[in-house]
């Protein structure tokens, strides 16, 4: 090996962020305009976009407005639609990587194999498909929609046709013609079905669990609108203001006051009626837990397409495939080309979690093995100078993500700033590390606020709860509290580790194996508690 690929393999920076969709991009636009150039964007795949990249099925689109699924440092004058979709989502990402000058930062094609703290060194080192990094902080942004889940069945590795995941669309497959099954009823499936249903010749659709599906007013914007949103820019940001505002009005019957989503429940009931007139039909598509239990879903053209002659509905999940025959737990077989899951993602079990290790030598995924648990959504206990962009009791139930997004965004760059006023960006000898009784404290406080919330008490098992029934995916409060939350770093919750004597420490660090500098005491730094 040359000496300018050990170099490169060996290459240091001070923020390593992982992945490439909303959470990474809006992490390195606030590293750069907090004046910091000294970091990377690593990214899997050959181009940016996460979710937005992999989700490119038939009708992918999103169901959060466009004009508040946008980052407000980066208004977008030129959405098409008020429900924009997957196409012109990923452009406008490719838009904010040009405009904020993020392409010198991107490193393409650049897997994270693995990300181990070094207690003796104080940083991160990265393995990557491309080679070995080190950073002194890890911002992971590889977000909870990234990782497909595909149920094991019994029978699925014989099947004689095609099989993908709706995240993994093969768009060289022709579904024309073809007996298609799609698996799931989320969010993917309910744009798939209708997508699809012209084309195919008979499609079976899977449900395990109705959902509660509201109309998508989804119309063009005019180019009037545009142009005046182009001139005035102040009118972009009002719109967005008032899109915001009435979903925060919206919150207090999720969070407090669950039986108050009846009057909502009616209106779904009533969008249900309206397509579909088969009573049998309408008694399997109707949910049996309250609404908002699961998430809200938006779609004008499901349930017609569920009326359509070439599309039949199993109230049951798939149990088992036995050649090209599909059975269903309740027995009803379906004879099958091709199968679609749209069976969701590792969100409570995120599979980054197996591939960082932190400091006493267990990996995140061992620490949450009873269930994922962070400080304000960002930080983990034995972590040092790591956050997640979209971690533990970030999500939401009806509004944007993007605003979750941001202000995370303020919490790292606040604690980038106290890591530098403690020295940390001169000398890379200093880490913050969350202490447990804050990590357990905030998580307590969730879980308890957690159990008047219509995901909890609403009567459904959904991918907000783990495996033990916890809620350790959703935020029980506003938008604006949330941001208030993640305003500034307390550093009362936070232990201060400097490195104790740096030549020494760097002398021994240069005789020992990678594993062994990982592996390091961490009886040779010193806290400031």
């Amino acid at each position: 090996m040359g000496q300018h690929e050990h170099d490169h393999e060996r290459e240091h920076v001070h923020v390593a962020v992982i992945g490439s969709g909303f959470g990474g991009l809006g992490a390195a636009v606030r590293l750069r305009r907090e004046g910091m150039t000294d970091f990377v964007v690593l990214e899997r795949a050959g181009s940016i976009g996460g979710a937005w990249r992999d989700n490119s099925y038939p009708g992918c689109a999103c169901d959060v407005p466009s004009h508040l699924y946008s980052f407000s440092f980066a208004p977008n004058p030129d959405w098409p639609r008020t429900f924009s979709g997957q196409r012109h989502i990923r452009a406008y990402l490719e838009h904010v990587a040009d405009t904020f000058g993020l392409r010198p930062h991107l490193r393409l094609n650049h897997e994270v194999r693995l990300m181990r703290w070094d207690n003796d060194a104080l940083h991160w080192e990265i393995e990557t498909s491309r080679g070995i990094l080190t950073a002194d902080v890890v911002v992971s942004a590889t977000g909870p929609l990234s990782d497909p889940k595909i149920p094991e069945i019994p029978g699925l590795a014989g099947f004689p046709g095609k099989v993908f995941h709706s995240a993994r669309w093969d768009h060289g497959y022709d579904l024309r013609g073809k007996r298609v099954a799609v698996i799931g009823t989320g969010a993917s499936a309910i744009q798939i079905v209708p997508a699809i249903q012209p084309e195919v010749g008979r499609l079976t659709l899977f449900q395990r669990t109705p959902p509660w599906v509201m109309p998508r007013v989804d119309r063009a914007i005019s180019g009037a609108e545009r142009r005046v949103h182009r001139a005035l820019p102040f009118t972009g940001t009002l719109r967005r203001r008032f899109l915001w505002g009435i979903r925060e009005l919206q919150v207090q019957a999720f969070t407090k006051r669950p039986n108050e989503l009846g009057f909502v429940e009616s209106l779904a009931r009533a969008n249900m009626t309206k397509a579909i007139k088969d009573p049998v039909l309408r008694a399997k598509l109707t949910p049996s837990y309250r609404i908002g239990c699961k998430r809200i879903l938006l779609s004008s053209s499901y349930y017609p397409a569920l009326a359509r002659p070439n599309v039949d509905l199993v109230a049951s999940g798939l149990a088992e495939v036995r050649g090209s025959t599909l059975v269903a737990a309740d027995g009803t077989e379906t004879e099958a080309d091709a199968i679609v899951f749209g069976t969701g993602f590792h969100v409570t079990d995120m599979p980054i979690a197996e591939r960082v290790v932190g400091a006493d030598g267990i990996t995140l995924a061992e620490a949450w093995k009873d269930g994922m648990e962070s400080l304000r959504g960002a930080t983990a206990a034995g972590f040092p100078n790591w956050m997640t962009i979209i971690g533990p009791n970030t999500g939401l139930g009806n509004s944007s993500m993007i605003l979750i997004i941001e202000s995370q965004l303020n919490y790292m760059a606040d604690y980038l700033r106290q890591l530098d006023g403690l020295g940390g960006r001169r000398s890379g000898r200093v880490a913050l590390g969350p202490r447990p009784a804050a990590v357990r404290a905030w998580n307590h406080q969730m879980q308890e606020r957690m159990k008047r919330t219509v995901w909890n008490t609403g009567g459904c098992t959904s991918w907000y709860l783990d495996e033990q029934g916890r809620n350790t995916t959703a935020w029980p409060g506003t938008t604006a509290e949330f941001r208030r939350a993640t305003r500034e770093v307390d550093l009362a919750e936070y232990e201060v580790i400097r490195a104790a004597a740096p030549e020494r420490v760097l002398r021994q660090a240069q005789k020992r194996t990678p594993g062994e500098r990982a592996a390091g005491s961490r009886a040779s730094n010193e806290s400031v508690r």
